[in-house]
């Protein structure tokens, strides 16, 4: 199984595809879709859907996760980042894929063992997990892979619950 782990933003869009080989989760492709401030926004919503939807023919991936909106602080960026969002939706809907949508306390748990993990420790966990030679950057990107790991997690403890 390959999932694919978005990060939603405007400015950055952070991506990454993590397949899984029985109990080993291997990273096949990061990165993330950059867009530049004097963009107009209908034309950074364009690239990000472009690229995205590129990707995902390219790598084919079985499902997609995403974070759930989660804004307790900075109001300011819940409208860009929900468009970011609202765009990596649609390329989902468009290739079929299946979504799977978590909190940021439930990514930071399955990936480091708990819920208020920081961004360095999510960091690290995801280096060790893929076994990546060096931390993926930018940190939207490591987001990105953190979001697939979970996925993948997600799905497979469904698969066991439904074994039971």
């Amino acid at each position: 199984m390959i999932a694919l782990g978005i990060d939603p933003g405007t400015a950055i869009c952070g991506y990454g595809f993590v397949e899984t080989q029985g109990s080993r989760l291997i990273p096949r492709a990061y990165g993330s879709i950059f867009t530049t401030p004097d963009m107009r926004m209908e034309d950074r919503l364009m690239k990000i859907y472009d690229e995205l939807d590129a990707l995902i023919k390219e790598h084919k991936p079985d499902v997609m996760g995403v974070e759930k909106l989660f804004f307790s602080r900075n109001v300011t960026t819940a409208i860009p980042v929900g468009q970011a969002r609202g765009v990596v939706l649609l390329a989902a809907a468009k290739n079929g894929l299946r979504l799977v949508e978590r909190t940021p306390m439930q990514i930071k748990q399955d990936v480091t063992g708990y819920g208020k993990a920081t961004k360095q420790q999510v960091i690290y966990m995801v280096t060790k997990l893929l076994h990546l030679k060096e931390p993926p950057k930018p940190d939207d990107t490591a987001d990105a892979l953190a979001i697939a790991i979970c996925t993948t997690y997600c799905l497979r403890n469904v698969a066991w619950r439904n074994q039971l």
